[in-house]
């Protein structure tokens, strides 16, 4: 059995792994780089020519995992994908969404090779795709059996286990340990003998402040919402629409009941709205907190109509959460937010990551009263007046729980991949105190390594 690094590990791009089990492989996830374009997006399918690839594990439906799965089935049309339910559905959407942004971006960003894939081909290779439930062993092949394991990090998110001729490799996909306020924690238990184990580390460089709690963030944002309105502003809360939008959704429904900010329309827009529909979908059968709790049937959200003409229209004393959480141009909080930032009574609240060089990134990095470029092609700037502010609601876990996961799996090489350099450093060095038996690896594209 041998591990084929099919991703760069040095940073957050284009997931994608291999398992090589003798003459077959076993491949986990095919993203899609989402600071890069065109081709150079893509994962290096090429180093799999010589590969029989009988099986595709998709670990969960973010675009960095799932971004090109049909690249890779045009080919392998014979390759099954086996995925969640809920990943299913929520792959779909995303992949659909993603050949309209493509399919955009021909044209005003000059890519002649976008879409990558079209709605009809998307339709044509998922009757290979193949749902399977976690904690559940399966034959994927004569030669491999996988095993499913929930990963907390989004609905229908799994780490995944390949097992080839007496040897095992756990596959971790993005993982959250702890429970989120809609999504529980992991549920991984790691038998301690495997022989590999390929684990990201997203957040190896970020520490959390002592006495940190989920509790005491969810307290901290009710706080800033409710003060907010109570002087007469607004709160714009750019969201991803996965994941992100029905956490902050279902914290806001909680804040509302506990009596902690007042009962005042809240907006959706963007690809947030199908997501969510996705979710409630699945209210009843994925593995959750709040059980049977649906977002659009239990909430009086506000949805902003497709086609609508015109941006969003702002009002005093309401809570809008707008994908996306980046605010990249042409979204919903993009547009949004060049009315919404030059009031100083108005909140912009940030929930999640934002890359420096994304406009949330540099509203982030900016000063009150600085001049922000929300639109690089365009020349108009927007003074920063509103208060900003930043919460940690990561969809990852901690650093510390990734090492005892680590530990746990007992594995004899540790690959470190799926984040950047500091992270990875600091991983390594606790691993090689935790694990001193253990070969800790930060492996290079297109190298494979024998386990």
């Amino acid at each position: 059995m041998e591990y084929l690094c099919l991703t760069e590990p040095h940073e957050i791009g284009a997931s994608c792994h291999g398992a090589i089990c003798g003459d077959e492989a076993v491949i986990v996830d095919s993203g899609l780089h989402p600071k890069m374009k065109g081709y150079d997006a893509m994962p290096p399918h090429k180093e799999l020519k010589n590969y029989d690839v009988k099986s595709i594990v998709l670990t969960h439906s973010h675009l960095d995992h799932v971004g090109t799965i049909p690249v890779l089935q045009s080919k392998f049309p014979e390759a099954n994908v086996f995925l969640t339910p809920p990943c299913f559905d929520l792959a779909d959407a995303l992949l659909h969404n993603s050949v309209n942004v493509m399919t955009s971006q021909r044209n005003e960003l000059d890519i002649p090779e976008y879409p990558l894939f079209t709605h009809s081909q998307i339709d044509e290779v998922q009757e290979r795709w193949q749902m399977r439930d976690c904690n559940r062993f399966f034959d994927a092949t004569d030669n491999v059996g996988i095993y499913l394991q929930d990963a907390g990090h989004v609905m229908g998110s799994c780490t995944a286990s390949i097992y080839h001729d007496g040897k095992k490799i756990l596959f971790t996909g993005d993982v959250q340990t702890q429970d989120q306020t809609l999504i529980k924690g992991a549920d991984i238990r790691a038998e301690g003998d495997y022989d590999a184990l390929v684990m990201e580390t997203t957040r190896g460089a970020s520490p959390r402040p002592e006495g940190f709690t989920r509790a005491k963030e969810e307290a901290r944002l009710a706080e800033k919402i409710h003060e907010t309105i109570a002087n007469g502003g607004s709160v714009l809360i750019p969201v991803f629409a996965m994941g992100k939008t029905q956490e902050v959704l279902t914290m806001i429904h909680q804040f509302k009941a506990q009596g902690l900010i007042p009962d005042v329309p809240v907006h959706m827009g963007g690809l947030s709205t199908k997501m969510t529909t996705i979710y409630d979908r699945h209210a009843k059968k994925s593995r959750r907190k709040a059980v049977g709790f649906q977002i659009l049937r239990d909430m009086d959200v506000k949805v902003a109509r497709k086609g609508k003409r015109g941006p969003l229209e702002y009002r005093p004393g309401e809570i809008y959460c707008l994908s996306s959480g980046m605010m990249s141009e042409n979204t919903v909080s993009n547009l949004f937010a060049r009315k919404f930032l030059p009031n100083p009574k108005n909140a912009l609240l940030f929930v999640g990551y934002a890359d420096p060089d994304s406009p949330a990134g540099k509203v982030k990095a900016a000063s009150s009263g600085d001049m922000i470029a929300l639109d690089e092609k365009s020349y108009k700037e927007v003074p920063l007046k509103c208060s900003v502010d930043d919460f940690d609601f990561s969809g990852h876990a901690p650093r510390e729980d990734l090492v005892q996961i680590a530990i746990g799996s007992g594995a004899k090489k540790i690959f470190l991949t799926h984040g950047d350099a500091d992270a990875r450093a600091w991983f390594k060095a606790e691993l090689s105190q935790a694990m001193p038996d253990s070969e800790l690896i930060v492996p290079e594209k297109g190298k494979l390594y024998k386990i």
